[in-house]
């Protein structure tokens, strides 16, 4: 009975200690990870002071994936400010509330056309006297050059993007959800469907248009809104939308006023800003987890636009929204960006020690990588 009793008590310590073991290290972690043929750029930084306080080939170029727009939408707040707006302009020839010829919707990169915001810009030209136009709606998409999809993205498993047109109308997509084959008719229809539903008729005309001048405007919301909703949902989207803008109109213009940011305020060369989009859709684009680390801080010690980066990034446990990530001793102690495509797994942010020390933190994965892998070692990090 005591032998009996003595084992069990010995199984129920084993169990015990099992429970309540301790993370990895994070040299074995990373062992653990190189052995299965994963590369790794990894490192934690105290926050206040930029000291490594452990790290893994933090300097190594990787592919980044999501984590991508950590770097794009710092650089475009800190450039066009908080307050940053873009305007979609109404122009036509309107005499005696009829519109004589077509009425032209001028696109400037507006990520956030919703047909709520159609709308409101419908019951503008009502009170505006505007009843009937003659002609069609027509779109003028001149603000942008004609590449329409961007550089590498067909060497990405990633869902697919649309078309990134300066006047693109819900995302490109349909009703539920799908991207549409031709967004520059979906754009067309619903401005159409959306003016008559306010009393206005098109009666669709092929007519001469006279002189057009710019008849309303509707501003897109303030640039701090757009980048909570690019970070927090991780919107290729929105994000290509505004880096296209940011270029004039051109990818590659995007890209290098990116790289000349960062080389003038972080003296972050361009190799380390190796970037072809915005958003991370495609696989070549490298970034190392330092370079994360040294924009991350930079952000954080920003008064100026720091307090919208930062609040632009994901809160474990702190959405409206259920994260995949269900640890309630992380809760609100970590604020980060994630990044996922096939063979890519990343995460980078902010982190509250037990002790209330302040830690930044990047990690990126490439090779057959898992979400849960990132977890483990930012758990232990962070407790």
């Amino acid at each position: 009975m005591l032998h009996r009793l003595i084992c069990a008590l010995a199984a129920l310590c084993a169990s015990v200690a099992f429970a309540i073991a301790p993370a990895p290290s994070f040299k074995s972690w990373v062992g653990k990870m190189e052995a299965r043929g994963v590369r790794v750029t990894a490192g934690l930084w105290d926050l206040p002071s930029g000291k490594l306080l452990e790290s893994h080939q933090p300097d190594l170029a990787l592919v980044p994936a999501s984590t991508t727009k950590v770097i794009s939408t710092y650089a475009i707040l800190k450039t066009w400010k908080p307050s940053y707006e873009f305007e979609t302009e109404v122009w036509g020839d309107l005499q005696g509330g009829t519109v004589q010829g077509d009425l032209v919707f001028k696109g400037s990169g507006d990520p956030l056309l919703t047909s709520e915001r159609i709308w409101l810009l419908a019951q503008d030209l009502k009170a505006k006297g505007m009843v009937r136009v003659l002609g069609k709606v027509r779109l003028d998409q001149s603000a942008f050059d004609g590449q329409h999809f961007g550089n590498g993205w067909g060497n990405t498993t990633a869902d697919t993007t649309p078309p990134i047109l300066p006047l693109a109308v819900n995302f490109s997509r349909d009703d539920n959800g799908r991207i549409v084959r031709n967004p520059e008719k979906l754009a067309v229809d619903l401005l159409t469907r959306i003016l008559r539903e306010a009393g206005i008729a098109v009666d669709g005309n092929s007519v001469p248009t006279g002189e057009t001048r710019k008849i309303a405007a509707l501003a897109s919301p303030p640039l701090r809104q757009l980048i909570q909703g690019i970070n927090k949902f991780s919107n290729n989207f929105m994000i290509e939308m505004l880096l296209k803008r940011f270029g004039d109109g051109a990818w590659p213009k995007g890209i290098a006023r990116i790289q000349d940011f960062y080389k003038t305020v972080l003296e972050l060369s361009p190799d380390k800003i190796a970037i072809t989009d915005g958003s991370g859709l495609s696989k070549d684009n490298r970034l190392s987890a330092r370079t994360l680390a040294i924009v991350l801080r930079a952000g954080w010690h920003d008064f100026e636009v720091g307090p919208e980066f930062v609040d632009s990034l994901k809160i474990i446990g702190g959405e409206p929204w259920q994260l995949r990530v269900q640890d309630a001793n992380l809760a609100r102690r970590i604020r980060c960006k994630t990044g996922h495509l096939t063979g890519v797994s990343s995460v980078c942010g902010y982190l509250q020690a037990p002790d209330g020390k302040l830690r930044v933190f990047a990690i990126i994965l490439n090779g057959d990588c898992r979400e849960d892998d990132l977890w483990e070692m930012v758990s232990r990090w962070a407790n």
